[in-house]
């Protein structure tokens, strides 16, 4: 298995989930809530880690009581965190989620009182025991230092990056990357309301890339550098439990098939069967707890 260092935040979430989603200015009581770790990098960590790759993440914690919480759970999932930057003020990043039982969707409010992590950290990693590197598409002008130092370190270490979100500039850092992964809501945003319409654009951004783009309950579809287009239909699960870290999971699983060697349509089906089976069980132990056939 592979050594692999994801580059991102850790969240503190709060989640109440609720019988339906409450309309505007109502009062509606969760039915339960419960306080777990969250953020992209850390939850794709989690999952890489249950599949059995050794992990290592770089993100920046305060020095105060809920940081402790995203600590312990890294430390029960045998997530290292040498990299990390830790402060002596602030409040690590907060989501407060709704949680809809009646389809499973899940609401995000999200707070952060933090820096990002910078490149002067990063540049303090050594790159040298690791298979695979993670970004989150965020920060783009330390994370953009980022890319360049380990191109020019280690130019055969693979790269992989989340496109979650538009950020001015973001382009910028799909040159650097072996593997692009985009959402839906970012395809929407630039204009593009299917998936291959957003992946045909981003295609001379990035050649060299494979580039990958989940759309929900449609599936997700690729293309890779030579062209060739791949798609695979989601896997929904017999009850819709909880959709929170789906996006993450299915990038786990999309680094761990190609760190497999399986190929780009292969490594697809995989990540949507993981993501559509994490979506029935609450929260991302699902693995752990051995439930995946």
């Amino acid at each position: 298995m592979a050594r692999i260092l994801a580059i991102g935040i850790a969240t503190l979430d709060i989640i109440n989930s609720v019988s339906r989603y409450p309309d505007e200015d109502d009062e509606v009581r969760a039915v339960s809530q419960r306080l777990c770790r969250g953020g992209n990098a850390t939850n794709t960590l989690v999952v890489l880690s249950q599949l059995g790759h050794t992990c290592h993440w770089g993100g920046v914690l305060a020095d105060e009581p809920d940081a402790n919480h995203i600590e312990a759970d890294l430390l029960r999932h045998a997530i290292n965190t040498d990299a990390v930057t830790r402060l002596n003020q602030g409040k690590v990043p907060t989501s407060y989620i709704t949680h809809n039982l009646a389809n499973g969707s899940r609401t995000i409010v999200h707070h952060r009182d933090l820096p990002e992590y910078r490149f002067a950290a990063f540049r303090e990693i050594d790159l040298a025991p690791f298979d695979w590197l993670h970004f989150e598409g965020r920060n783009v002008a330390e994370t953009l230092q980022m890319l360049l130092w380990a191109r020019a370190q280690y130019p055969a270490l693979p790269i992989s990056i989340e496109i979650e979100k538009e950020r001015p500039d973001i382009q910028q850092l799909f040159a650097h990357a072996n593997l692009l992964l985009f959402s839906k809501p970012f395809a929407l945003g630039r204009g593009h309301h299917h998936a291959t319409g957003l992946l045909e654009a981003m295609r001379p951004l990035a050649p060299q890339a494979a580039l990958v783009c989940t759309w929900g309950a449609a599936g997700a579809w690729a293309i890779d550098r030579h062209g060739q287009e791949e798609y695979s239909t989601s896997i929904a699960p017999s009850q819709v439990v909880d959709t929170l870290g789906a996006g993450d999971t299915f990038n786990a699983a999309m680094i761990d098939s190609q760190i497999s060697g399986l190929s780009l349509g292969a490594s697809l089906a995989a990540a949507c069967h993981l993501a559509g089976h994490k979506c029935g069980y609450q929260g991302l132990d699902f693995i752990l707890k051995g439930t995946v056939s």
